[in-house]
């Protein structure tokens, strides 16, 4: 063979400062970190008095109900799912528990299974009718949001009810340097690697990227997208009782706000609207930036009046830098 020939068949490899450079901008996880990192650095110019260890954990803890919804809808986006019933979900858990709920550690445990039930039962009927009747998942996910939304009114007609207080201090609890929410998260992240290690999590990308050659393969597709579906419900129960925790009372539209939010996190930590890519760790550093941003918009003086605007640039944004984090990641591949 010539050598100019032999040389042609190499694979050209780009130089490894620019493949790291690729690397680190295709992770969304990377860029969410930075977009953090930047926007906290600029909140405590901004503002002195916040250069605080418990301030950090109060921000932490104010965006945990939000973090924990986002990471639900992660795993119905890897499968290339949509799921609006994340709204009626945290609303009827958050009303749930302010109605219901009883006191001492055991009314945190019962609110806890409580809460997670109505998920799990909102998430697997979502599941059923998308995987196995394939039904559209917008369509029947804004019908359960509908009902679930309803159920919520049907409890608590107006904002109101009594959190107990150990539910109330839940989320400020601290066990030596480390605050709850400090836990939940680890305790999320901790999950998150071993899911992905087991057949399900390896589903769940595969039916992302492409569903009918996962099929192919022998991946039961249909229980891959039901288990998503359920998880995701049971992930949103626990973000209603941490509102709760927060607002110590109920609210039947409550998780209104969260619908725009989740998704916008969802895409700042870089998961793929397309399916297949991203991942848990993305997706909370993508609730603490939204969090952050409303902060900092908060200390500026901005009115809430411009909260709409600025949720919808937010969303315009979050697209925009999942786009770009999918093409970097792609150029690093070729």
């Amino acid at each position: 063979m010539p050598q100019d020939s032999a040389i042609s068949a190499q694979p050209r490899t780009l130089p490894s400062s620019i493949g790291a450079i690729r690397a680190i901008f295709g992770s969304g996880a990377v860029i969410a970190a930075i977009l953090y990192l930047v926007m906290f650095v600029l909140y405590l110019a901004l503002l002195p008095g916040a250069r605080s260890y418990s301030h950090f954990q109060d921000q932490l803890a104010n965006s945990l109900p939000l973090a924990l919804a986002a990471v639900g809808g992660t795993f119905v986006v890897l499968t290339r799912g949509f799921d609006l019933s994340v709204a009626g979900v945290v609303s009827l858990a958050n009303v749930l528990v302010a109605t219901y709920s009883m006191k001492g550690t055991t009314g945190i445990l019962l609110a806890a299974l409580m809460v997670c039930a109505v998920g799990l039962v909102v998430g697997a009927v979502n599941g059923i009718l998308i995987a196995y009747l394939r039904l559209q998942p917008i369509a029947c996910t804004l019908a359960t949001m509908i009902i679930t939304s309803g159920i919520a009114l049907l409890i608590m007609d107006a904002p109101g009810g009594n959190v107990p207080s150990a539910i109330g201090n839940l989320l400020f609890e601290r066990f030596g340097p480390l605050s709850m929410p400090m836990i939940t998260v680890g305790v999320v992240i901790l999950l998150w690697a071993v899911i992905r290690r087991t057949d399900w999590g390896v589903g769940l990308y595969a039916v992302g990227a492409d569903e009918t050659a996962s099929r192919l393969a022998g991946i039961a597709t249909a229980s891959v997208k039901v288990r998503a579906y359920c998880v995701a419900g049971m992930f949103y129960g626990l973000a209603g009782l941490a509102l709760s925790s927060i607002t110590v009372s109920g609210d039947p539209t409550a998780g209104n706000s969260f619908l725009l939010q989740v998704f916008a996190a969802i895409a700042i930590g870089g998961t793929s609207f397309a399916g297949g890519r991203g991942g848990v760790v993305g997706t909370i550093l993508g609730a603490l930036v939204l969090m952050l941003v409303q902060k900092l918009l908060f200390s500026l003086g901005v009115s809430s009046f411009y909260t709409g605007i600025g949720q919808g640039v937010l969303m315009i944004a979050a697209v925009l830098v999942g786009a770009f984090s999918a093409h970097i990641a792609k150029s690093n591949n070729t």
